[in-house]
């Protein structure tokens, strides 16, 4: 069920992707619902406290447009994908993961660092502190298109000086760089893009994550990461903040929560896991494609792949 997306499928090692927040869709556990990894979202709503089977199968848009939603979702659904994998393929050499914000938490499960149900407490209780914020202080996101990262950076500076809360929270690819900050600096920077001859386009989000607007659940996710227990794990995981390579231990207290409000350095995790862990294939696991697409806008050259979902069961 590996789909190509680019590149050979020749004997890959593969460096396992895990979405963020965003990718999440009504219905998107239906093609799970049949498969022996079902039984995951027992274990994960009975951790986190949500009726995870409700929001895979029934809920609507704005159901899941919520944060807390969003994200107990997209990690339910990212592991059902990942069980489904090594299930189906158990002998698929994987030489890292990552996760993309939010999915760095269900990169951690697979590593073996988290378990399932103490990732989906950590999960459940970030997106309600993450969700609060955002009630809080509303914010909102825009993905800059077509500029390098330093154009993107100067752009979010020269808004800075006028006074806007702007900054740059994901550096997703060599032409893609998203901003967050208030929902003012985010529609009025659009013009300044548009004068840099930039394409700009305003996210589906009430917050605006990674950034300091984030820092008031900073304190809650603390609290929950130090309760959580962090074991050595079986698989090396490139960390958000910093690109670097990290195994399993305490130090990712640290790590989750610095990421909560500094910007995901995606673009260069995927040269660390291709040049520095030597990954020869991309896999794209969980709801949609995204990252398989980043994958292949940033290295071109490195075959990305999308782990399929198997079609619906019809009665």
């Amino acid at each position: 069920m590996v789909t190509h997306v680019h590149g050979s499928t020749a004997e890959p090692r593969y460096a396992v992707l895990f979405p963020g927040q965003g990718v999440q869709r009504p219905g998107m556990g239906e093609p799970w619902r049949e498969t022996p990894s079902w039984e995951l979202v027992e274990s994960v709503s009975r951790a986190s406290g949500f009726d995870v089977a409700e929001l895979l199968l029934t809920a609507d848009q704005e159901t899941l447009s919520r944060t807390d939603h969003a994200q107990i979702s997209v990690f339910t659904a990212s592991l059902l994908a990942w069980s489904e994998f090594r299930r189906h393929d158990p002998f698929a050499h994987v030489v890292a993961v990552a996760g993309h914000s939010l999915g760095e938490y269900s990169a951690l499960v697979a590593a073996g660092v988290l378990s399932v149900a103490d990732g989906a407490w950590l999960v459940g209780e970030r997106g309600r502190a993450m969700a609060e914020a955002a009630r809080g202080r509303p914010g909102a996101m825009a993905a800059v298109m077509g500029g390098d990262p330093e154009q993107v950076t100067v752009l979010v500076e020269e808004a800075r000086r006028d006074g806007a809360d702007l900054w740059v929270a994901n550096h997703n690819s060599p032409q893609q760089t998203v901003v967050a900050g208030s929902r003012t600096a985010v529609e009025t920077t659009a013009a300044r893009a548009a004068g840099a001859g930039l394409r700009y386009s305003v996210l589906p989000v009430t917050a605006a994550c990674h950034s300091p607007y984030m820092e008031p659940a900073g304190a809650a996710l603390r609290r929950a990461l130090e309760l959580t227990g962090f074991a050595t794990g079986a698989i090396p995981v490139v960390a958000n903040v910093d690109a670097h390579t990290h195994h399993g231990g305490g130090h990712w207290r640290e790590l989750c929560a610095r990421q909560l409000v500094s910007p995901v350095r995606w673009a260069d995790t995927l040269h660390v896991l291709h040049e520095e862990l030597d990954s020869t294939a991309f896999l794209d696991i969980g709801p949609g494609a995204t990252l398989a697409g980043l994958a292949r806008r940033t290295l071109p050259q490195v075959p990305s792949h999308r782990f399929k979902a198997p079609a619906p069961h019809t009665v």
